[in-house]
């Protein structure tokens, strides 16, 4: 087996590394783990474990390295490893990348807790579980996922949640389980309102246009989107994003309605600018019921009015504050897309977008990532007093 190499930069003057587990992919869409892995990235080497890939030929451990001192670690295991013995090989795998790596002092970062089978024999100086989703109500989540995730709160010394849903939902299961709601790039996503020309393949789409970006899976509702587009037959929709575990023959196809794929992080201000509204047709069911869309406040720093469905932590704030309409049926979202253009230029609609703007100067990922790194350095000084204490 073989792992990569990663040398040490010489100015490296941290003291522990920080691993990652995660479900999602690094290069997928630009979320949670990229913003905040990438902050944690400018202070330490941080190792991003992804799902392996099976493919024809002998196992190793793919790394290849992002912006600062982010490394991204792909297993890439054979096709005819059997079941039982795939565990022990990322197992190996896992401690190959750490005697290679010289990875002695370091943290624990769990997304899913799938992964926690083969690398809970680690003796990390912390375990943080960052949970940004109810994984166990998405399609096809894999049955021992709650007995895994039990698991892991034995053992983690810290809980963040993803939003104050979840966060009510965990509370209870864990002594320091502490909320962090999406937050924001402002000044990212505040371009859209100097973009002048439309990306090519938006350049055409007649006005008036609503917009999403984001993954388009069962947490879409595709019925919804088949209904508002049938009814406003001289609107158009705009579809950003791939298409995840629902099969696209499924989608809804007319002729306003426009997938234009995924977009990279950077190229999103560019197609938001040409939006008249910014929609999220979520479907209300188990897989969204604790969700905290991102792109809540990404769309408002973009200077854009939002119709959303009833997502709890869409309600509360944004929908409780006047920031975003909430609209649950077909002829509820028509109607709250109706006001939104109509306010467009407004008074009303100026003083809604000057409350967002006063809303979200309070949130950044910079602020989420600097109080989640104080409390990491507490968990690991106390790990440490401890150690210290039991040698003693």
């Amino acid at each position: 087996m073989k792992t990569g190499f990663v040398s040490r930069q010489t100015d490296f003057d941290d003291t522990y590394d920080l691993i990652c587990f995660s479900h999602l992919r690094w290069d997928f869409v630009y979320q949670r783990p990229q913003h905040l892995l990438s902050r944690f990235a400018a202070e330490r080497r941080v190792f991003f474990i992804e799902e392996p890939i099976f493919y024809d030929g002998e196992a190793f451990l793919k790394i290849s390295q992002r912006e600062n001192e982010l490394f991204v670690a792909v297993p890439h295991i054979p096709h005819n490893t059997k079941a039982d013995e795939l565990g022990n090989l990322l197992r190996r795998l896992l401690d190959d990348l750490l005697i290679d790596n010289d990875i002695t002092d370091h943290i624990s970062w769990y997304y899913t807790p799938m992964m926690l089978g083969w690398s809970d024999h680690l003796h990390p100086l912390a375990v943080v579980y960052d949970c940004m989703d109810e994984l166990s109500a998405f399609k096809n989540a894999p049955p021992e996922l709650h007995a895994l995730e039990a698991k892991l709160f034995s053992i983690a010394d810290l809980v963040f949640t993803g939003g104050h849903s979840l966060f009510e939902a965990k509370r209870n299961k864990h002594d320091a389980v502490y909320p962090f709601p999406s937050s924001i790039d402002a000044a990212h996503f505040a371009r859209a309102l100097k973009v002048e020309k439309d990306p090519s393949d938006q350049a055409n789409i007649p006005a008036p246009r609503v917009g999403f970006f984001g993954v388009i899976d069962e947490r879409c509702d595709i019925k919804l989107l088949e209904k508002i587009a049938d009814l406003k037959p001289e609107w158009h929709f705009v579809m950003i994003g791939p298409v995840v575990k629902i099969d696209e023959a499924d989608l809804p196809r007319s002729a306003n309605i426009h997938y234009l794929g995924g977009k990279s992080y950077n190229e999103l201000p560019d197609y938001i600018a040409g939006w008249d509204v910014a929609m999220m047709p979520f479907a209300v069911n188990e897989s969204t019921r604790f969700i905290s869309p991102t792109k809540t406040p990404e769309y408002l720093a973009a200077g854009k009015p939002v119709v959303s469905t009833p997502i709890r932590d869409v309600i509360r704030p944004y929908g409780d504050k006047g920031l975003v309409f909430i609209a649950k049926t077909p002829e509820d979202f028509i109607s709250a897309i109706g006001r939104a253009m109509n306010e467009i230029d407004t008074e009303s609609g100026t003083l809604r977008r000057k409350r967002a703007d006063e809303y979200i100067e309070g949130m950044s990922w910079d602020k989420t990532f600097t109080e989640m790194s104080k409390l990491i350095n507490l968990a690991v000084a106390r790990s440490t007093q401890t150690e210290t204490v039991a040698r003693g």
